[in-house]
Parts: C-alpha cells; sequence; structure tokens
C-alpha cells in the first residue's frame, strides 16, 4: 500500500468517484450555460441544453474546447465568476500566439495545491523533506503550483526557481534538498554540472518530480543514475490549473489523475469518438470542479491511453500512461510521423546526452531531418574517425526507429542553446 496525502479520497471507490464527477458534470454545464455566452452559443450550436446530461456518458454530447478558443476568448471571455472572486491568474508563454489566461478562486487554489502535494506524497515526500522547487515562478503555474503543494505537505520548501545554476546547487548543498522539482531538461542540465564539479558527494537527492514537456523512458533513466535518484513524471497544463492534475506513484505504472477535479477522456484524434481503455488516443479533459475557469472537453493534445484498473499503491483513481507526445508536436516527414520522444530514446541508447535539436527542413521539394546532438567532454577530445563513427551508428539507430534517414551532427559540449524552463527541440524550417 502506498502513502496517500489524501487517503479517503485518492482510495475512493470507482462508484463514488464517478457519482461526485455526474454531480459535478451536471453543476458545471449548468453554470456556464447561464454565465458563460460563450459556452451557450456552442452548446445551442448543437442543440444542446443542460438538461440533456443525465449520465457520465452524455459528456459526449458535449462541444469540445481548444486553445484557439481560448485565445479568442482572452482575457474575460471564458470567465464563470465575477472577477471579484478571482484571486490570482496564470498565464501560458504566448509564443505560439495570443496567450491563454487561467484564473483562480481561492477553492481552485486549493485544490491545486492538493494535487501537488498528492504528487510530492506519492514520490515518497513528507514533512521531513526539504523540497527544491526549480520551476519558473511568476505567470508559469509550475513553480507556485509545486510551491503550494510542498506547503501543504509540510517540507522546507527552497523556492529557487529557474536559472543560476551555481545557487541551485549551492543552496542544495547548504539546505541538504532531498526532493527536486524542475524540467526534466533542467534536471539532466543540473545532473551534468553536479558532476562536472564533482560535488556529488555533497548532493543528499532522494527524489526528482519532473514535468512541463515530454521525456522518455530513457531519458528517466539517465537522470537516476547521474542524480542517484528516483525520478517521478507530473502532468498538468496552465489551462486546466497548472502540475498536479496527474502525476506517478511509487510503483511508476502510469499517473494517477487527480478524478475529484476533472473527467478524463481519450477521444480519436480524427474522428473525436470516445476510445476505450488501452486505446492510444488524444487526452481530453472537463475540470468540472473549477470555479473561476472552468472547461469543458478541452483537447490537450497529448497522445497516450487511460486505464482505471486498480494500482499496486492502493490508489483507485484512472491512471494514463506517460506522455507518448502531443499530435501538435509530432513531425511529418518524408510522410512518416517522428516524434522528438522517438529521437531521444536512440540517442540515450547510444550514450549520448539528452541535449539535442531536430532541423527540419525542404531541399528540392524533398523533407530534410538533421539531428544535432551534443558530445560529451570526453567524447570532444576522441580522434575524428571515432566521432564519425558514433554519428554513423547514430544514423543507423534513428533508421531503424523512424524508418527514414537523418543526418546526425555531433558538436561541441554545451553549443546548442540551453533552456532553463521548456526545451525547444524542434526548428522547422518549412513553416518559415
Amino acid at each position: 500500500m502506498g502513502k496517500y496525502f489524501q487517503e479517503d479520497i485518492e482510495t475512493a471507490s470507482r462508484e463514488s468517484i464517478e457519482q461526485n464527477q455526474l454531480d459535478g458534470l451536471k453543476d458545471v454545464v449548468k453554470r456556464v450555460y447561464e454565465n458563460v455566452p460563450f459556452y451557450r452559443e456552442k452548446m445551442e450550436a448543437l442543440g444542446v441544453t443542460p438538461d440533456d446530461i443525465q449520465t457520465l456518458k452524455d459528456i459526449a454530447k458535449l462541444p469540445f474546447l481548444t486553445k484557439d478558443d481560448l485565445r479568442d476568448a482572452y482575457p474575460y471571455g471564458l470567465l464563470a465568476v465575477p472577477l471579484k472572486e478571482c484571486v490570482r491568474i496564470h498565464s501560458t508563454s504566448g509564443t505560439t500566439g495570443k496567450r491563454v489566461v487561467d484564473f483562480y478562486t481561492q477553492k481552485d487554489l486549493d485544490n491545486w495545491s492538493n494535487g501537488c502535494a498528492r504528487a510530492i506524497v506519492a514520490a515518497g515526500g513528507s514533512d521531513e523533506d526539504v523540497c527544491h522547487i526549480a520551476y519558473g515562478y511568476g505567470l508559469f503555474t509550475g513553480g507556485s503550483g509545486l510551491h503550494d503543494g510542498s506547503h501543504k505537505v509540510g517540507c522546507l520548501t527552497v523556492p529557487m526557481s529557474s536559472g543560476n545554476t551555481d545557487r541551485q546547487l549551492q543552496f542544495m548543498m547548504d539546505m541538504e534538498s532531498t526532493i527536486l522539482c524542475c524540467t526534466p531538461s533542467y534536471a539532466a542540465y543540473l545532473a551534468e554540472s553536479i558532476h562536472e564539479r564533482g560535488i556529488q558527494d555533497q548532493i543528499k537527492l532522494k527524489a526528482g518530480i519532473f514535468g512541463a514537456e515530454a521525456w522518455s523512458e530513457e531519458m528517466r533513466h539517465d537522470i537516476q543514475n547521474k542524480l542517484g535518484i528516483k525520478a517521478y513524471d507530473i502532468y498538468g497544463l496552465t489551462e486546466i490549473e497548472g502540475p498536479g492534475v496527474a502525476f506517478e506513484c511509487q510503483e511508476q505504472d502510469g499517473m494517477h489523475i487527480c478524478e475529484d477535479v476533472v473527467i478524463p477522456e481519450i477521444v480519436d484524434p480524427d474522428t473525436f469518438e470516445p476510445l476505450p481503455d488501452g486505446e492510444i488516443g488524444e487526452l481530453v479533459f472537463t475540470s468540472f470542479a473549477k470555479e473561476a475557469f472552468p472547461l469543458i472537453r478541452y483537447r490537450t493534445k497529448d497522445i497516450t491511453y487511460i486505464t482505471h484498473e486498480r494500482c499496486k499503491c492502493g490508489r483507485t483513481h484512472a491512471r494514463i500512461h506517460r506522455l507518448m507526445g502531443r499530435s501538435d508536436d509530432m513531425l511529418i516527414i518524408k510522410g512518416v510521423n517522428v516524434y522528438p520522444s522517438q529521437v531521444e530514446e536512440v540517442l540515450i541508447k547510444h550514450g549520448m546526452p539528452s541535449n539535442y535539436q531536430l532541423i527540419v527542413d525542404r531541399v528540392n521539394n524533398s523533407d530534410t531531418l538533421e539531428v544535432k546532438v551534443e558530445m560529451t567532454p570526453e567524447m570532444f577530445s576522441d580522434q575524428v574517425g571515432v566521432i564519425e563513427k558514433k554519428e554513423k551508428e547514430i544514423v543507423s539507430g534513428l533508421k531503424s526507429m523512424l524508418g527514414i534517414y537523418a543526418k546526425v551532427s555531433l558538436v561541441q559540449p554545451k553549443s546548442i542553446t540551453r533552456s532553463e524552463g521548456k526545451a525547444v527541440r524542434v526548428i522547422d524550417n518549412r513553416k518559415i
């Protein structure tokens, strides 16, 4: 059996979970129909009213919501309560268009921090731990979510935010941090920096809670080996609340969804028809417990599958498999579907660091793919012939994984731009 932050909720019966979800679904549909013209117009276009929602399966009658809808409604178009009831906002970066803003009442913040607290406890955390938060703070949800969750657990919270690696490592040593929370790419960078400085014996970390970007199982093992920790996945998105929507327990057999605040669905990304347990599709969420900014059938673009089987840890909430990629991150190169995580898997299997970049272009009406990956300092000092041999090995590995040829360029250590937030893995020049 596992350790729980809210045992009565995390081990509730399926009947109790679904009754709570149905009550919440009926309530939220009625609230947005009456208070949010944007939703009412979408529902009326489909001929749906709140009275049509009588079972959980009736959720399929409701319209989907996309990030474009959120951008169109910016800033207040989806707000479901008076502005004076809201106590905080968070926002996406806006790098792909108009920002998406999420609003929170105090109850919304409490529910969010509960999810993050559950994630910390599921990773073995307690009030005996020192939780080192190296996610960004400010408008980004990562830092604030794990910060508040750490407080609820009773950990000593070190609010580092991202960046300033020297200071990160100094506080990690001085405070004897035991749990690290950041993006997996930044965790890999911190691990590299620790080894460069030869301070492994001064680092007391036992666990890491990593999210905000997709990462492979190979990258997990690489981070675990270099930091001497157990690395846990956490899932969330600004549009729903932030990190803590789902998280791994110590069984690491999928991420437990906080089904007391959201209803998950898996749909076919082409037909949008609901898919059964075990079938891979697009993850969709309805945040029925959200007061300020509830989302109905929000398409996350994340690709995974779901199971409702009871976990060995004792938690009864449904689980999603670790993300396999995003439908909008998938590259189609020479007619082949390519995910960055597939490339990462090959690179790590060949002993390469996890800092890499995919350069996609079109030459003479034909797609090209170049994979730039940093060498380790030891490799950089090798003879040219050794480097060329490694490049050929990786080319062969990528051909086997992807089914297409990719040029591989091994570049100097630390020559690829570092990211302290989400890593920029793809540069697609075909879109320019």
